[in-house]
Parts: C-alpha cells; sequence; structure tokens
C-alpha cells in the first residue's frame, strides 16, 4: 500500500494535462521530470501522451535512482487509452505494473457504462478487519489515475478556476479523491521551455474506500494541506502542463520538477 500510493501520488501529481482539444487535434506531448527527496536526486518519471483525433493515449515510466537503489531497484510503467467526448476523457482501459524488491503490484481496469473492473494479478493481501470496505458503487463514476489528471481548463489556462475540481480516482485497490483549491501564481522560467505564470494550486488527499484508515501513511497524507501541483498552458491550445508538484513525505519533502517537454504535431 505505502509503495502504491506513493507512486501514485507521484505520478498524479505529474499527470496534470491535456483536454478540450478540438475534434481535428493531433499532438504528442513528451516530458521528463526529475524527482528529489530532501533535494538529493532518487528517481524520474517519462511521460508521453498523444492526441489522434477523438482518442488518446498516455504512457509513463517510473525509476529510482540516485541513493535509494542501494536499498530498492524499483521502476514502473502505467499506461491508459480512452476517448474524448466534450472534451472530456472517458477512459476504455489502464494498466499498471510496479515492482520494488521483492514486492509487486499489477492492475489492469476496464470501464464499462461507467463503471470500472479491475483484474489484479499480484496475491490478495491478508483480510483486515479495519480495511473500508470497497464496493460497487465505489467503481462507478470514477477515472484510474492517470486519466483523471486529464483536465479540462476553466475559464482560460491562467485563471484560478484552473485549479478548482475534485477529482473522484480508483487504483485498482482503494478509492479516493484528489481535491485541488487555487493558492496562487508563481513566476517560472524553463531552458528551452515554457516562460511565465504558473497556477499553484493546492492539493487534499481524501480516502474513501479500500484502505485502512489507521494506517499510517493515510492518515498522514490525509492531514496534510500543504501539496502543491505548478500547473503551466501548453501553448495552442486550452491544456494545463505540470511544471512542479511537491508533497511532505516522512522523511522530508518530495519535489517533481520537469527537466523537458517538448510538443510535437503529428501528422
Amino acid at each position: 500500500m505505502c509503495a502504491r500510493l506513493t507512486f501514485w501520488l507521484a505520478i498524479t501529481l505529474v499527470s496534470l494535462a491535456y483536454t478540450q482539444l478540438s475534434a481535428a487535434a493531433q499532438t504528442k506531448l513528451e516530458v521528463t521530470y526529475a524527482a528529489t527527496l530532501l533535494g538529493l536526486p532518487i528517481g524520474e518519471i517519462s511521460w508521453t501522451v498523444d492526441v489522434l483525433g477523438n482518442r488518446f493515449k498516455a504512457n509513463a515510466h517510473g525509476a529510482i535512482s540516485g541513493l535509494l537503489r542501494i536499498f530498492s531497484d524499483g521502476h514502473g510503467d502505467v499506461s491508459a487509452r480512452g476517448a474524448l467526448a466534450d472534451g472530456k476523457p472517458v477512459p476504455t482501459d489502464f494498466t499498471l505494473n510496479l515492482v520494488a524488491g521483492k514486492w509487486s503490484d499489477n492492475v489492469r481496469i476496464v470501464f464499462s457504462d461507467d463503471k470500472a473492473q479491475e483484474y489484479v494479478a499480484t496475491a490478495a493481501p491478508k483480510p483486515n478487519p479495519e480495511q473500508v470496505p470497497l464496493t460497487d458503487a465505489d467503481r462507478k463514476g470514477v477515472l484510474d489515475p492517470m486519466t483523471a489528471m486529464l483536465i479540462p481548463a476553466r475559464g482560460g489556462t491562467n485563471v484560478s478556476q484552473a485549479c478548482e475540481r475534485n477529482i473522484p480516482m480508483f487504483d485498482g485497490h482503494a478509492r479516493y479523491n484528489l481535491r485541488l483549491a487555487f493558492k496562487r501564481f508563481q513566476e517560472v522560467k524553463t531552458n528551452g521551455g515554457y516562460q511565465g505564470p504558473a497556477v499553484v494550486c493546492g492539493v487534499s488527499f481524501i480516502p474513501i474506500a479500500g484502505h485502512d484508515p489507521k494506517r499510517y501513511l493515510v492518515t498522514y497524507l490525509a492531514a496534510h494541506r500543504d501539496i502543491e501541483v505548478w500547473l503551466v498552458p501548453l501553448a495552442g491550445s486550452r491544456l494545463l502542463v505540470p511544471y512542479r508538484a511537491a508533497m511532505p513525505t516522512p522523511v522530508g519533502q518530495g519535489v517533481l520538477e520537469a527537466t523537458s517537454f517538448v510538443v510535437h504535431p503529428l501528422k
């Protein structure tokens, strides 16, 4: 749970981007993010998004680096596919494969009629009487963590409304919400990339079901209100792309920051 939840918060915070594309949009986005803990490098995430007409597909790969490799050689791959309907993403399927030492997690989620059905390849954990039950109702009206972050801009890409939203998420194990709220504007400058204002959103983690409410990481994240993601506009579209994300951890501040991002028009 801890490794999966930490990974998903990272993917969640770096995945905030593209929707409200026109039906004729054909775009490829390539982003690389560096992860640091207490200022020390701990990993890298690469993310690609392809939008072809009213369809999308997204893939992310992350790997541990730096001093953390002494303790674990972790890596993960995530992908999602779906449609864009009236500017909103509608997922069809999602896959996740995570490995960290002897621990692994393999999940596939298939969506049909606004309901998610998960297929988990890893062995079921021992029954936990403290765990909040996950019901069929928790699987309705939800998005997988990658598709959930394909966010349509509200009122423009550089206004406070870009942050105001509640994201219902289901990762195959647990159901939770991420509530975004406007905090401030911040000027940013990227080598060879975007220069200008970023919309800084505060992020609240709200567990719903499938979790142990007494588990330390769950209570720790739910209690904190200082998780942030910085969003910048993607030129030529009504899209928001993450520039920087920061979140507290039990051992110090974790940061994900774009080291490169490139947009290619697809022919």
